[in-house]
């Protein structure tokens, strides 16, 4: 069996997503790539958590190609792809339809940084991609999904390290990281800073934000290149 430490790895990562009350019954998916091999493994399409295995992960190439397994892939694999071959930096991605990020998306509003919590994780605020036309869902949806969060990260000249997800309009989060585990990291944090978010706007509509400078402390001390937050 291929890549077996990365199966063990992005099945620990899914099985984490119920666990963190991030998807029900089988609303999310993880993935995380081998460079080096250019493979990608996936959970498949449409089963339940109780019966997922380390075994059952299907691993495609950057072709979309199945090239080990017996399942489906999950139907957003082409998505995951795309991503992977715009954002080389990163090793792991998450899609879920997590009900507070999902709020936001539907609504078709970015989430505001409004507080320090926020600033922790993301600089800026968490983007909201344009709708697919008609055309492009015709077309490929999925892969298309993968292109325009492409397309959003270029025009705002988003950096996918500093801006770990992304919020696709009427559709829902994809987030990521440096591995599989991380890109659960950030889809937990996510759904976190919307429900805050949320809060925020039904106490003040008008909340202009965290001032900028407390964004840069905060996201500076645990990421910039003088960064003191943890243990060194």
């Amino acid at each position: 069996m291929m890549l077996e430490k990365l199966r063990e790895e992005v099945y620990r990562a899914n099985m984490e997503l119920p666990e963190r009350g991030l998807v029900v019954y089988t609303w999310g998916n993880v993935s995380g790539i081998d460079r080096e091999a250019g493979l990608v493994v996936i959970k498949p399409s449409g089963v339940e958590y109780d019966d997922l295995t380390p075994e059952n992960l299907v691993i495609v190439d950057l072709n979309n190609n199945i090239v080990e397994g017996t399942m489906n892939p999950s139907s957003d694999t082409k998505t995951h792809v795309e991503l992977y071959k715009a954002f080389p930096t990163i090793g792991g991605i998450v899609h879920t339809h997590s009900p507070h990020a999902v709020g936001w998306a539907q609504a078709g509003r970015d989430i505001p940084c409004y507080g320090t919590t926020h600033a922790d994780y993301f600089y800026g605020a968490v983007p909201c991609s344009r709708n697919l036309t008609a055309q492009e869902v015709e077309e490929d949806y999925e892969l298309n999904t993968g292109k325009v969060i492409a397309e959003e990260f270029s025009r705002r000249k988003l950096d996918p390290k500093s801006s770990p997800g992304i919020i696709c309009r009427s559709h829902g989060p994809f987030t990521w990281g440096k591995d599989a585990a991380q890109a659960v990291y950030h889809a937990v944090v996510l759904e976190e800073l919307a429900k805050m978010a949320l809060y925020t706007v039904i106490l003040d509509p008008q909340c202009s934000g965290a001032p900028q400078y407390v964004q840069d402390k905060h996201y500076l001390r645990k990421h910039g290149p003088n960064a003191y937050y943890g243990q060194h």
